[in-house]
């Protein structure tokens, strides 16, 4: 309605347009749900709840982590799934716990979140959880306006039933008869979380994590990017993904961060240790995918690994600018060289030079053979020495120091001569864990990193097509030439 329309209402009709108004308001305040849109990282969390029990949604402050934690319970507790719904779905109501560090943040974020402001109970149903469709709460002893249960009718008849908890209560607290799902908002402590995963092992159901991460590589942080159980995954957000945000205000925010805390609370990156080995914005060294250029110089890199994964990866070198760019990296744990060599083949990389570490001249118990000869044997090709660097003027071996590969690689990321396709996920969880505990290096799940250390060391030894000698693998399939391998359009080979 225009301004002029407006004016020729009588007073009456002004009235009730503005109750009409009101009414509205509140009808879409008291059903929020129906009008959650999610953004292209929430969604993805939705929909793998259809395929991981367990799920990290790892983001940083303000970005609407909580509000998908929220919105999701709110739609298992009362059945109502909406027409782009890919996620897990209940049809049948079920029984639910949620929590946070204390009774009084769980009040101010996953109650109010789902409920509606905890202090007027006036506005209670004006959370994720439909007014229409609260039936019943008991409250909490001992907090203000703290629920410690509400129930929630069901589409498919009878009541949901939710629990709120909170973590300082201790894992007794969340030792609740079997439930269905599981929402921890915010990091909480080892016992705790497995506490509510038992919880839901009789059911099949899922628990669901949403936090910043500044507690650095605690437990929790830990199972999921480290020992990545099966039946886990993680999803990141950051705030480049945060649409309600300007390019103005994202600068702003991230400028007001504590230096040290930028990455957890803009990208969800954990604050690790005494510090990251490289304290770099991935925005300076990730590019998108390109085919490379078929005269630049290649060079592979194997980091050995049976109890650790062995990595691979692969490295083109734009000789003009000095800039090497990891094009493809994978790892593999428990495989046999010949696995490993059987990837490397299909791909077409078994002819371009690949660095190793020293450990290659180590022979295996079984065959005698050094590690360096089985890929060889494969068709791998293998350079005839270590990695190391480059011999000094005098003659003496350059060395194959972690500290000088490290800070070799850090100067290169800061001069933007180390560049990282973006879909190189495995890459990047390894670049955003790597850090120092007392000032050392934690070994600890670095293998592609050390393979990348390996590939830029004898980065010197890198060949372009017209330099290389084509050879045959015995893992090669029928039909291919061993001089043309299959065409990979993302890396250009």
């Amino acid at each position: 309605m225009d301004l002029a329309s407006l004016q020729g209402l009588s007073v009456e009709e002004k009235l009730e347009l503005l109750e009409l108004l009101e009414t509205k308001d509140r009808l879409a305040r008291e059903n929020w749900l129906q009008s959650y849109k999610p953004y292209k990282p929430q969604r993805e969390f939705h929909e793998q709840g259809a395929h991981f029990r367990e799920r990290l949604f790892m983001a940083g402050n303000q970005l609407g982590k909580t509000w998908s934690g929220a919105a999701e319970m709110a739609m298992h507790l009362t059945g109502r799934y909406p027409d782009w719904w890919k996620g897990k779905r209940y049809y049948r109501p079920i029984r639910a716990m949620a929590g946070s560090e204390t009774a009084e943040l769980t009040r101010k974020g996953v109650q109010r979140l789902l409920v509606g402001p905890p202090e007027k109970r006036e506005e209670w149903g004006t959370g994720a959880i439909p007014k229409s469709h609260l039936t019943g709460h008991s409250m909490k002893q001992g907090v203000a306006d703290a629920l410690a249960s509400v129930t929630v009718k069901n589409e498919y008849g009878g009541d949901s039933v939710l629990q709120f908890n909170s973590y300082d209560q201790g894992r007794t607290k969340w030792q609740a008869d079997t439930v269905d799902e599981v929402w921890f908002d915010e990091e909480p402590p080892q016992d705790v979380y497995s506490e509510g995963l038992t919880r839901t092992q009789a059911t099949g159901g899922g628990v669901f994590v949403t936090f910043t991460p500044l507690l650095g590589m605690s437990a929790v942080v830990k199972r999921f990017l480290l020992e990545k159980p099966a039946g886990s995954t993680v999803i990141r957000m950051t705030i480049d993904d945060a649409e309600h945000y300007t390019p103005e205000q994202r600068a702003s925010i991230i400028a007001a961060y504590p230096e040290h805390e930028r990455e957890a609370r803009a990208r969800g990156i954990p604050i690790m240790g005494s510090g990251m080995v490289f304290p770099i914005a991935e925005s300076m060294i990730k590019v998108d995918p390109f085919p490379i250029p078929t005269h630049w110089a290649r060079i592979n890199a194997v980091d050995f690994g049976w109890d650790h994964p062995a990595a691979f990866v692969a490295i083109a070198h734009d000789r003009d600018t000095d800039t090497a760019y990891i094009y493809d990296a994978w790892k593999l744990k428990n495989a046999p060289v010949m696995q490993q060599a059987s990837v490397i083949v299909a791909k077409g990389y078994n002819n371009i030079p690949t660095a190793w570490p020293h450990d290659g001249l180590q022979h295996d118990k079984g065959s005698g053979e050094q590690l360096k000869e089985q890929y060889k044997k494969f068709g791998v090709a293998m350079l005839n020495e270590r990695a190391q660097f480059e011999p000094t003027p005098d003659g003496k071996p350059g060395g194959n120091s972690v500290e000088a590969g490290v800070a070799m690689m850090l100067t290169r990321m800061q001069a933007r001569q180390l560049r990282v396709f973006s879909h190189l996920n495995d890459w990047f969880d390894e670049f955003r864990m790597y850090h120092r505990k007392d000032g050392l290096i934690v070994k600890e799940d670095d293998d592609i990193l050390s393979a990348t250390r390996y590939g830029l060391m004898m980065l010197r030894r890198a060949k372009n097509l017209s330099e290389i000698t084509p050879t045959r693998s015995a893992l090669m399939p029928m039909g291919r030439s061993a001089g043309h391998p299959v065409w990979d359009p993302i890396s250009g080979w």
